[in-house]
């Protein structure tokens, strides 16, 4: 009885095996003939089969908004940056207790190391725009004016703002139009490491450069602030014959230029700093990809995540942290060992300029006693 049993069952699972296995002349759903025993191929045209199998590209054939945000950053009348340094301190003037600054987010050519210019969109004429710097509590205001060949928003990451001024098209506003002015205005809160960047269409006008570094500092000054601050904003590029388009995580849509503060090594600014500082560094991650940044010769506590300050206690030690897309993390070490030291992404096609080592996300530490 147990055999007869254990037979059926093995000619039971042989024909639920045969219902399931693929047959070489149907076809499975989508209507696409499936001619490679049930295998897919994952890009590209497979030729043997004569299988034409859908590419990002092509995929956004039949929607001619998504396809045009593959197309090269628009920009005719864009004249080279005048300035060569981003995330420069922006003035501002004081009204009636207000702190008033002005941004105009513009078109130029900008300059990521030698031999190597992205057509941006900026604030001011600059990647990364300006430093807006305040302290916890102040009356803030600013007047965007667009002088993009398209609509723009700023949105201020992290920062608490009122609803209204948020910065997000056909949400709280209305987008900035070409030639129109906005007005922005809140109480600086919390205090901490944040940013300011372009909410309309993000994927492209983000990826063209329209980010800056927002820093609200404590009400009350720090009793013993590092030696040595400093911002890296860490961004991504797409460079094609002369053309520049909007990096993204996607088939043929891969950066291959990638800058700290708008710049690539070596064209990276190198920080100085004396034996013996305490150096604090604020990552901010602006782009569409993750960064693990590794730091050679010291290790270093997160002091800050997100613009929060972490209790001492709680301050892991590490010498490489992930920082992601949107996030910010303030790290603290002692420089105690002179030296040139490297400061790099440890994805190291990261650390390329179109595929050519060394570049990208790498800068040095120089330490002198």
């Amino acid at each position: 009885m147990m055999k007869r049993i254990l037979v059926f069952s093995v000619v039971g699972l042989a024909l639920i095996l045969s219902a399931c296995a693929p047959n070489a002349g149907a076809t499975p759903v989508g209507g696409m003939p499936n001619n490679n025993n049930g295998n897919m191929p994952m890009g590209g045209n497979n030729q043997s089969s004569g299988m034409m199998t859908a590419t990002p590209g092509s995929m956004m054939a039949d929607n001619p908004e998504a396809m045009r945000m593959m197309e090269p950053i628009s920009a005719p009348n864009a004249q080279p940056a005048t300035e060569t340094e981003g995330g420069q301190p922006l003035a501002f003037r004081e009204e009636n207790g207000v702190k008033v600054f002005e941004l105009t987010t513009k078109a130029v050519l900008w300059p990521i190391m030698d031999g190597v210019t992205v057509t941006a969109y900026t604030y001011n004429g600059t990647v990364p725009g300006p430093m807006i710097r305040v302290s916890e509590g102040d009356q803030v205001r600013v007047i965007v004016k667009n002088e993009l060949p398209v609509p723009t928003t700023v949105h201020w990451h992290g920062v608490e703002v009122p609803n209204a001024m948020d910065g997000v098209p056909g949400v709280t506003q209305d987008p900035i139009q070409p030639g129109g002015t906005f007005t922005y205005e809140f109480t600086a809160k919390p205090a901490g490491t944040f940013m300011y960047h372009s909410h309309y269409e993000g994927d492209i006008q983000v990826s063209a450069g329209l980010y800056a570094p927002f820093i609200i500092d404590p009400k009350e000054a720090e009793t013993n602030p590092p030696a040595v601050d400093k911002i890296l904003m860490l961004s991504e590029w797409r460079m094609t014959d002369g053309m520049t388009y909007a990096p993204m995580p996607m088939g043929g849509m891969e950066p291959n230029y990638f800058t700290i503060n708008g710049k690539s090594f070596p064209a990276t600014e190198t920080i100085t700093v004396k034996k013996g500082d305490r150096v604090r560094l604020r990552f901010i991650a602006i782009g569409q990809f993750i960064h693990p940044m590794h730091l050679h010769g010291f290790p270093f506590k997160i002091v800050a995540t997100d613009g929060h300050p972490v209790p001492e206690a709680a301050q892991l030690t590490k010498d490489t942290i992930s920082v992601a897309p949107g996030e910010r993390y303030d790290i603290e070490f002692v420089a105690t060992e002179a030296g040139q030291w490297m400061l790099h992404c440890h994805i190291l096609h990261h650390t390329t300029n179109d595929n050519v080592e060394p570049g990208g996300l790498m800068m040095v530490i120089n330490v002198v006693e």
